[in-house]
């Protein structure tokens, strides 16, 4: 449901220590893997579908109690005192480190419904992001936030968090308590929410439960107003007016069936055929159009209007099964961008870029130029160069202030014409590019504006395990990328150029390595931090390496590419190796990584929290498309 603001904390207060005590009694087994086999979620089923643990994750039929329920008295005495209609009802579970990927919920089962959040186990490192704001819910907490947007939630701590989670239409009882409640924004100074402990003498409020949630064929009067709110939340674009007429005569003939079949089941193939052929015309003439929360339009007709017809009694779409991943787009110009939010990996040298970027290259709807984009970028053009060598040699250093209209459009043709896909072929239609080169950690706002959907993979590694491979590229003479650089000593220059490199000059490896490891960092945490915070994700080396496969499906589902390959546990070696990796290779480079580490300390543990957490970003308006 689309909310006034993104989060809204509702003026009750529960025991979480309670909550957490008839849990922990239910033992291990009760609990269900993630329906999409996401990494680290899991849920148990409180209120499904005829009360079968086995349809917790269904959206259509009767909502009873599971066996479950019915063993926890303080759980049902905290349903109870809501005083609302209870849809689905589930204990969440996100494992340390796990994380919800960002999305919007356009399934019609959320266009009338809002998510209670109860924090059962938590931990100030577990965060919610809705929109351009976060919060932290505390525990025994009552919370709901829009679903409408696009949003995520982060486990950076070392233990699960679980929360309570309520669907439910709600009722008058429950919008009192809402116009009761405060915003994340307010400060919470004189506002104080009722407690609710377990066992006090009053009897428990007798819950209720929803027993119808979808009706098919769908009237007409709600299609029209399904149809009238997504129009609503369009983003300009010059076909607009054409699926605007395409759509209202699509509800005046929906309006003509409804007259003439009502809810007769004999009426449901003239339904299934409207239907049908109006979302495939959508998907035609819509397929570039954004509404205002980041998702396709051709997605939000689909989840609110793809069940508006059911010619079968079964359980219908899941949750999962139409959430919309967020899919960003420009805000004009539509006929000459030929990009679809391309990715970037960006990390430090060293830091197993090649070998993500070799592993994500196998999804099915991914381009690449095949390798880094040195020549792409630095290569000279009508308008000018952005290597080093035509900067002062400087740094390898790019801003949005570098990226001129002329320039802009150089580099989209330049990789537009370099982009195919994993089978070496061109690809028709918009180019979902993954790209890595070491050097752009250092050009993040440079590519943000270059490509203004862009999304960036951060990418973590044991800044130790990242300092002796570093040496060790430097030793190898495999990497060099300024052999002559103008008043440098000792070994040729390698790897990305920092600011400041001069001060490095006869200066020992070691710290020369730890120098532009903390340079890189800095400046790349800096920009990611000025992004809105559904602009990037991170990932860690270590869980990528210990479990691709699932990585591999959890950071296509992040980033909307389309995961079809079955990864062995063991990847094969990158073709950036200079030797076989392992976890304690550095320590043959101890004796000269650890006096180095000190000065790394800040640097260190902000570019660890970045990697678990995804936190310290700002609130940052969306990019202009120039």
């Amino acid at each position: 449901m689309k909310l006034p603001v993104p989060f809204i904390q509702l003026p009750l207060l529960f025991d979480a220590g309670a909550l957490a005590t008839e849990i922990e009694a239910l033992g291990e087994g009760l609990w269900q893997p993630h329906p999409s086999g996401l990494p680290g979620n899991t849920a148990l089923p409180l209120v499904a579908v005829e009360g079968d643990p086995a349809r917790g994750d269904a959206l259509t039929g009767a909502m009873r109690p599971t066996p479950a329920l019915e063993r926890c008295a303080y759980l049902r005495q905290v349903l109870g005192s809501l005083g609302v209609v209870l849809g689905r009802v589930r204990l969440m579970r996100l494992a340390p480190g796990a994380e919800v990927a960002p999305h919007v919920d356009t399934n019609h089962y959320w266009n009338e419904r809002v998510r209670v959040h109860i924090p059962v186990a938590t931990n100030p490192s577990v965060q919610f992001f809705c929109a351009d704001a976060h919060v932290h819910m505390g525990a025994g907490e009552c919370w709901i936030f829009d679903t409408w947007q696009l949003h995520r939630v982060t486990n950076g701590s070392d233990q699960d968090r679980i929360h309570l989670v309520v669907d439910t239409v709600g009722s008058a009882a429950f919008a009192r308590l809402v116009n009761a409640g405060r915003a994340h924004t307010h400060s919470g100074d004189g506002w104080h929410p009722r407690r609710v402990p377990p066992g006090n003498d009053s009897p428990p409020d007798e819950m209720m439960f929803e027993s119808v949630n979808l009706m098919s064929p769908m009237s007409y009067w709600e299609l029209r107003e399904h149809v009238k709110f997504l129009l609503g939340e369009c983003e300009e674009h010059p076909l607009l007016p054409v699926i605007r007429h395409s759509a209202n005569e699509f509800v005046m003939e929906w309006r003509t069936l409804w007259f003439r079949h009502g809810a007769d089941p004999h009426g449901l193939p003239e339904y299934r055929s409207l239907l049908d052929e109006f979302l495939a015309r959508t998907r035609r003439l819509g397929g570039e159009v954004s509404l205002k929360n980041h998702v396709q339009l051709t997605s939000a007709f689909t989840g609110l209007l793809g069940q508006a017809v059911r010619e079968s009694r079964g359980d219908g779409a899941g949750e999962e099964a139409t959430r919309a991943p967020p899919h960003f787009k420009p805000s004009g110009a539509f006929a000459d961008y030929e990009f679809d939010r391309p990715v970037f990996i960006v990390s430090p040298p060293r830091s197993g870029s090649s070998l993500l970027f070799e592993t994500l290259a196998q999804g099915r709807n991914v381009c690449t130029i095949g390798g880094e984009s040195h020549g792409i970028i630095e290569g000279k053009t009508a308008f000018g160069m952005l290597g080093a060598a035509a900067r002062g040699y400087e740094s390898n250093r790019l801003d949005a202030l570098d990226a001129t209209p002329e320039i802009v459009a150089a580099l989209r043709e330049r990789f537009r014409r370099r982009a195919f896909d994993r089978n070496g072929g061109k690809v028709a239609g918009r180019i979902r590019l993954l790209e890595k080169t070491p050097k752009n950690a250092l050009r993040t706002p440079f590519l943000a504006k270059v490509f203004p959907d862009a999304l960036f993979i951060y990418l973590y590694r044991d800044p130790k395990q990242v300092l002796a491979s570093m040496m060790e590229a430097w030793e190898s003479g495999g990497f060099r990328t300024y052999p002559q650089l103008p008043g440098w000593t000792g070994l040729p220059w390698s790897l990305t150029l920092t600011p400041g490199w001069r001060e490095l000059i006869g200066k020992p490896l070691s710290e020369i390595v730890a120098t532009q490891w903390r340079t890189i960092t800095d400046t790349l945490l800096d920009d990611l931090a000025a992004l809105p915070p559904m602009r990037w994700i991170a990932v860690r080396y270590d869980r990528f390496t210990a479990d691709p496969g699932a990585e591999a499906r959890r950071i296509c589902e992040a980033v909307g590419f389309e995961w079809d390959r079955t990864l062995d546990t063991v990847l094969p070696l990158a073709s950036h190796t200079v030797s076989a990796p392992a976890s304690d290779k550095w320590r043959k480079r101890e004796r000269e990584i650890r006096p180095q580490l000190p000065r790394m300390t800040n640097t260190i543990d902000r570019a660890e929290r970045f990697s678990r957490k995804g936190l310290d970003c700002f609130d940052v308006p969306e990019p202009v498309f120039p």
